[in-house]
């Protein structure tokens, strides 16, 4: 595979929402977008009762930022729409209809834990470490942090975030609530998922519909706050040190 996608399949009143992208699944802003999209397309989706998000490879669930895309940053405008990139992803996700159960076969990075952190009901492999690295490339994880913080509380927030440069295991992302199960491989992982969700999609819908909004009470000012961020990091992207930083990454 060397050609980034996204792609929503149905099966059993479930959608599989697949991203992918060659370079780790890293999120460049067509994907993103493409992303989003999908993610609203399936909330409307009557023939769908509950999403499943899910990303190709084996590896890499999803390493976040395209290093390639925020090295080409150069004013503060085009910073600010990168960022909203993720924005946008998490408040599709906030905001659908449906339940989204998370897929998580390998290593989430920066963005990629927000993803993690915005679906209802997370499963991964013990392969699926977490590590915020943003402020050790001179930014910080601002537009991802309500929905980590909400997901796994503040003190663990901050542990990740401070300690930039290390992988958190699966075992301490389930013991902080980011994962609620963990398996050994991805045979044991799809088996639980499949399974899980076409019980969930069994159930009444409207009730899960109503539950996904109680699940997410108290964030209606996200679309503001995930944006205000957005410029945050749009600004911090531009300064000597992160454009120092990211030149190591070419």
């Amino acid at each position: 595979m060397n050609q980034a996608y996204v792609t929503l399949e149905v099966k059993n009143k479930v959608g599989y929402i697949e991203f992918y992208h060659p370079q780790h699944n890293a999120m460049p802003s067509d994907v993103l977008s493409e992303l989003e999209e999908t993610i609203v397309k399936a909330g409307n989706d009557e023939t769908i009762a509950v999403l499943v998000l899910k990303s190709g490879g084996d590896r890499t669930f999803c390493a976040g930022a395209s290093f390639n895309e925020l090295i080409a940053i150069e004013d503060a405008e085009t910073g600010e729409q990168f960022f909203s990139g993720f924005a946008k992803v998490i408040n599709a996700m906030r905001k659908s209809p449906k339940l989204i159960i998370g897929r998580i076969q390998g290593k989430a990075v920066g963005g990629g834990v927000g993803l993690v952190a915005a679906t209802d009901y997370c499963f991964a492999t013990q392969f699926a470490s977490v590590k915020l690295s943003e402020l050790s490339i001179g930014i910080g994880p601002f537009v991802i942090e309500p929905v980590v913080t909400r997901r796994i509380g503040l003190n663990a927030m901050s542990q990740m975030t401070l300690n930039a440069e290390t992988f958190f295991t699966s075992e301490w992302a389930k013991e902080n609530g980011l994962f609620a199960e963990v398996f050994e491989d991805i045979i044991a992982l799809d088996k639980a998922v499949e399974s899980f969700a076409e019980k969930l999609a069994g159930y009444n819908t409207e009730a899960l519909k109503q539950m996904k909004k109680v699940l997410w009470e108290h964030t209606e000012n996200w679309d503001t706050l995930l944006s205000e961020r957005a410029k945050i990091s749009g600004t911090l992207v531009l300064s000597k040190f992160t454009k120092d930083t990211l030149q190591r990454f070419k």
